[in-house]
C-alpha cells in the first residue's frame, strides 16, 4: 500500500520543481509543504540527514521567496522594462563562486556525514551526509537564482535515487528520477533566460 504522506510530498515536489523552473515564486511556498510531508516520511526511513534537511528547507524556503520576490537593493534597475527590475535575474557562478560552491560542498560533507554517524542510528551516514551537505548548497544556489544550482541537484537527484532506493522508497526513487530529467529542464531554461 502507497503511503499517503510520501504521495502527497511526491506530488507537492513535482510541482515545486516545476514552478522553480518556470521561475514561478509558488514553488517556496509548495517547497514548505513538501518538506513537512518528507520530514516524516526520513525520519520513519532513519534518513535523519535527509529528514533534518527538510526542516532546513522549509526555513531556506522561506529566505529564497523573499529573495525571489524582493531582490537586494543592489539589484540594477532595467530602464526597458522597470517591472522586470522587481525581480531577482538568473546569474552564473564567478570562478570564485566555483571554488567556495566547491569548498561549501567539501566541508559540509564530512561534517554532517560524522554527526550523523555520532548521534543518529542511521546505517548510511556518509550517503545521507553528502545527499544532504550538497543539498544545502543547492538550495543556496536556488534562492539566489544562480543556473548552477540546476547541476548540482543534477548530481543531488543522481545520489538520491541509490540512497532512496536502498531505503525502499519506491515512489521517492521514482520523483527523484524526474527531478532528475526536470534539473536538465531547468539547466536548459535558465541558460536561455540569462542576459
Amino acid at each position: 500500500m502507497m503511503d499517503m504522506t510520501e504521495a502527497a510530498g511526491f506530488a507537492l515536489a513535482v510541482a515545486m520543481v516545476w514552478c522553480s523552473i518556470r521561475e514561478l515564486h509558488w514553488s517556496w511556498p509548495l517547497a514548505i509543504a513538501s518538506s513537512a510531508l518528507y520530514f516524516f516520511v526520513f525520519r520513519d526511513s532513519q534518513l535523519y540527514g535527509e529528514a533534518s534537511l527538510q526542516v532546513v528547507f522549509a526555513i531556506l524556503s522561506l529566505w529564497g521567496w523573499r529573495q525571489w520576490l524582493r531582490p537586494p537593493k543592489t539589484a540594477k534597475v532595467n530602464a526597458e522594462a522597470p517591472e522586470k527590475s522587481q525581480t531577482l535575474d538568473i546569474t552564473r557562478l564567478s570562478p570564485r563562486g566555483r571554488w567556495l560552491t566547491l569548498a561549501a560542498s567539501l566541508l559540509l560533507w564530512p561534517l554532517v556525514s560524522l554527526f550523523l554517524k555520532q548521534f543518529t542510528d542511521t546505517d548510511v551516514p556518509w550517503w545521507d551526509g553528502g545527499v544532504t551537505a550538497l543539498s544545502l548548497v543547492g538550495q543556496y544556489l536556488l534562492g539566489r537564482k544562480v543556473l548552477e544550482n540546476w547541476g548540482l541537484w543534477m548530481l543531488v537527484n543522481t545520489l538520491s535515487i541509490g540512497l532512496f532506493a536502498y531505503k525502499a522508497l519506491w515512489l521517492t526513487v521514482l520523483l527523484y528520477a524526474i527531478f532528475a530529467v526536470m534539473s536538465v529542464m531547468g539547466w536548459r531554461r535558465w541558460q536561455r533566460q540569462i542576459h
